[in-house]
């Protein structure tokens, strides 16, 4: 199965027949109910990061109960749309983008599963080969660092200008730590990011408004779901790749089949 996690914007995906189903998790309730249909041929679960009436803001998003969720329904390969800022006038808005690389700027954010556990997880490279080039058709850019903040608010004119100094490219609120909690649950997991505005140090003016993001999100949401139908039919299922090799053992619970309620 592969999983589809919405970001600001992207509240449904699916159409057709569909199921909704909601899944137990340790960590409480999901953004959302997952809705599960077929894309290609292939099984989709659906799942809006920030609820389906955007609830939750990027700093209360239940990532923990989100990605155990869709790994226990059975999800093996993650694709996880965003809106961001660009760092780079070059790429402005309606520039679709897949990172390669995170910065963590977030903090107080619950990032792991394994608390209390002697455990540590490879992510040197924290997308996944494999998706990233299923990814690449559809995108106009095949790399670049996205930087994490914590949020709600954008940055300051003084932060911006210091994220694109360090050669990063693009500023997101929601990256971590679902990638983190992905690669601990042997996820492949990938971003496919639609650049919404210039950040506030590039570019002169009043800086970022949420109504102006969200407006461009909605201008661009046809290319969006566009790129992200033409990933899913292009993802070879037995591509081998390394993102679920680790030494650690998924967290407790995870070791039975798919299960959902």
């Amino acid at each position: 199965m592969i999983a589809v996690i919405g970001g600001t914007g992207l509240y449904s995906f699916l159409s057709g027949a569909t199921e909704q189903v909601t899944v137990d998790t340790p960590y409480g309730p999901t953004s959302a109910p997952v809705t599960l249909g077929e894309i290609a041929g292939r099984e989709v679960a659906f799942l809006p990061r920030h609820g389906l009436g955007h609830e939750y803001s990027p700093h209360t998003v239940p990532y923990r109960a989100n990605l155990w969720a869709l790994r226990r329904l059975g999800a093996t390969k993650v694709l996880a749309p965003c809106a961001v800022g660009s760092l780079d006038p070059a790429a402005g808005p309606g520039t679709i983008t897949v990172p390669d690389q995170l910065v963590d700027r977030t903090s107080g954010r619950t990032s792991t599963f394994f608390d209390g556990h002697g455990v540590h997880v490879s992510f040197a490279d924290p997308y996944c080969p494999v998706l990233r080039a299923a990814a690449a058709p559809g995108a106009d850019r095949t790399s670049g660092t996205m930087v994490v903040i914590e949020g709600p608010r954008f940055s300051t004119r003084a932060e911006s200008r210091w994220y694109a100094a360090q050669g990063w490219d693009l500023v997101n609120m929601t990256g971590l730590p679902e990638a983190a909690l992905a690669r601990e649950l042997k996820l492949c997991y990938a971003s496919i990011a639609l650049v919404t505005d210039l950040d506030a140090g590039i570019e002169a003016g009043t800086g970022v408004h949420a109504e102006d993001v969200l407006a461009q999100f909605r201008a661009n949401l046809p290319r969006l779901t566009d790129a992200l139908t033409r990933t899913i039919a292009a993802v070879d299922p037995a591509a081998p790749c390394e993102c679920a090799r680790g030494d650690h053992d998924l967290p407790d619970g995870l070791d039975a089949g798919p299960v959902w309620i």
